[in-house]
């Protein structure tokens, strides 16, 4: 809560706050309010000083001690005030300093001689004037800022600050600014002005240069009371920054080179460029663009690791057959490019053929012609070929003049070099230089039935006495069109004690021992075919053993585990015996 500003002595009830003036009193719920005492910082004593007295109505009765309780009496800062226990003066003990503090609250007592007490406690509220006895401080210092050089007048640019520790709300604290001194004063001793009241600078003139005059050094005043009080100064230092007020220039205008054709990212020339503005500000960092000559997107420019030059590379192979020289102009410089001549590989098309032929045919059958041409028109070539290692199989050959392919040897496809039906020949042309170029065969293997059904399950176990049936699975490496549905057909005495027949699917045997065998090996011969009728003998090993044993065994072993049960089963004579007793 801040001090209001008024002046007043007044009487409380029976207590009465007495001085060189009087007012009346203001009621407020029919009580008294007292207006606060106003006391200047900074007061030259002597002390203690006297500020006000306090009296009682009932002094006239009795004679009334007077006592004050509060901050800066019994309260920190202790002793700050006294009161005059007869008189009642309000004294201070020493100058106060409203930046410390600018109010203290007080409680006034009276009581009688005797010790009744007449009247209760009145609050009293001292509020410290302001002086002016601080001065502006600059909440930095140097300021720092930087303003384009390019500028136009009025342009703010930046903002000094200061501040005052007096009183805000009067004048003691009320800063003005204002420009002392700028060093250095060209072009101009006033190039730069500053708003009284806020501390922006401003720019105040015309020709702000940063190649001559890349920076300024500002002396700044800061003065309270408006401009007439207490005075502290300041620096700002300000930066010229470049705004590209000049353009890069061409070491040449004309530049010839010549660059190979084919070949991408080839460097084609570099063009060094200078720039009057900062070096390695934006402003000087140089930029390039092809604005002619272009045609086709076979160039592209760059800027330098430098940044001061301009490097054009090939981003598209060139062809000397189609066109062998080229005209680029930039912004100021003229780039002539001729292409050389590169022998280049013969070129097959398509760059994949694709055939289809059946997996059978016979050795020495034309597969089919594949020829290359060679881009080299301005030279006589003659292309010859041949297989590259990349025919796994050595399955084609070609004739070395013609490109004539043909089958070197037996086709399968069925075999591990055939994926997803296909085998792929890479063949190569061949030009004088030499130069190579390569075309890929596909061959798209039309399947044939040349593979039987086979079973995968060779040799299987079985109970002489109530056997289970067992399935075996049948595989075919042909395709799905010569391969399931299967049938199966039992072969010679596998026919006496044995059945056979397909699963649902048509992709499996069941068999069945249907005739008590002997415990023993025993070969039984399945005929299976697949849905074209190939066929194939598949011989089966079956393991015949008398089951009957294995379960009595199975069921002591179990039986044993009971906890009543003494059986050993090492006891092989009589485990029969112990069986029944367990």
């Amino acid at each position: 809560m801040s001090c209001p500003w008024a002046f007043a002595v007044i009487s409380v009830g029976r207590l009465l706050l007495g001085s060189l003036q009087t007012t009346l009193p203001r009621t407020r719920k029919r009580e008294w309010v007292i207006p606060p005492i106003y006391f200047p910082e900074n007061h030259r004593g002597p002390f203690p000083n006297e500020m006000v007295q306090i009296k009682s109505s009932h002094a006239k009765e009795t004679k009334m001690i007077f006592s004050i309780t509060g901050e800066g009496a019994d309260k920190p800062p202790v002793g700050l005030f006294t009161i005059n226990k007869t008189t009642g003066w309000l004294s201070v003990t020493k100058p106060l300093d409203r930046e410390t503090k600018d109010k203290y609250v007080l409680q006034a007592h009276s009581i009688a001689a005797d010790g009744e007490v007449k009247e209760g406690p009145m609050e009293i509220i001292l509020c410290v004037i302001d002086q002016n006895d601080n001065m502006p401080i600059f909440t930095q210092n140097p300021f720092l800022g930087s303003v384009p050089e390019a500028s136009l007048k009025e342009f703010e640019f930046m903002t000094v600050t200061a501040t005052d520790g007096d009183d805000p709300e009067t004048d003691n604290a009320d800063i003005r600014y204002s420009i002392i001194s700028q060093d250095p004063p060209q072009p101009d001793p006033h190039m730069f002005a500053i708003n009284s009241i806020t501390g922006g600078i401003r720019v105040n003139s015309d020709g702000l240069d940063r190649e001559n005059y890349p920076e300024y050094t500002l002396l700044i005043k800061a003065a309270d009371l408006a401009g007439n009080g207490l005075v502290s100064t300041g620096t700002a230092v300000i930066t010229v920054t470049d705004s590209n007020d000049h353009a890069p220039q061409f070491e040449k205008t004309m530049y010839t080179t010549s660059v190979p054709e084919n070949k991408v990212g080839a460097v084609v020339v570099k063009l060094p460029v200078t720039d009057g503005d900062e070096p390695q500000s934006p402003a000087w960092i140089a930029k390039f663009r092809i604005i002619s000559g272009n045609n086709g997107g076979f160039f592209a420019i760059n800027t330098g690791p430098n940044k001061q030059e301009g490097i054009i590379t090939t981003v598209k192979p060139l062809d000397f057959e189609q066109n062998n020289k080229y005209t680029l102009l930039t912004s100021t410089a003229t780039v002539i490019v001729n292409v050389q001549d590169v022998n280049e590989a013969p070129v097959f098309d398509p760059e994949e053929q694709i055939i289809s032929k059946p997996e059978d045919l016979e050795v020495g059958t034309e597969l089919t012609v594949y020829t290359a041409t060679d881009p080299d028109t301005a030279r006589v070539q003659i292309v010859t070929y041949r297989v590259s290692s990349e025919d796994p199989a050595g399955w084609v050959s070609v004739d070395r003049d013609t490109g004539l392919i043909r089958v070197k040897s037996s086709m399968d496809r069925e075999s591990p070099f055939v994926k997803d039906g296909k085998y792929k020949v890479l063949i190569l042309a061949v030009d004088d230089v030499p130069a190579t170029g390569t075309g890929t065969l596909v061959i798209e293997l039309e399947d044939v039935n040349d593979n039987a059904p086979v079973i995968e399950e060779r040799e299987i176990t079985v109970c002489n006495k109530d056997p289970v049936t067992v399935l075996v699975s049948v595989t075919d490496k042909d395709g799905p069109s010569f391969a399931a549905p299967f049938t199966v057909e039992l072969q010679g005495e596998s026919r006496i004690h044995w059945t056979a027949r397909m699963n649902e699917s048509k992709t499996g045997i069941i068999l069945a021992l249907n005739t008590a065998l002997k415990k023993g090996e025993y070969s039984v011969v399945l005929r299976v075919f697949d849905s074209g009728l190939h066929f194939q003998d598949n011989t089966i090993r079956a393991s015949v053993h008398d089951c009957l044993y294995i379960l009595l065994y199975i069921f002591y072993f179990l039986s044993c585990m009971r906890p009543h049960c003494h059986c050993k089963l090492h006891d092989k004579i009589n485990y029969l015996e112990n069986f029944d007793h367990c």
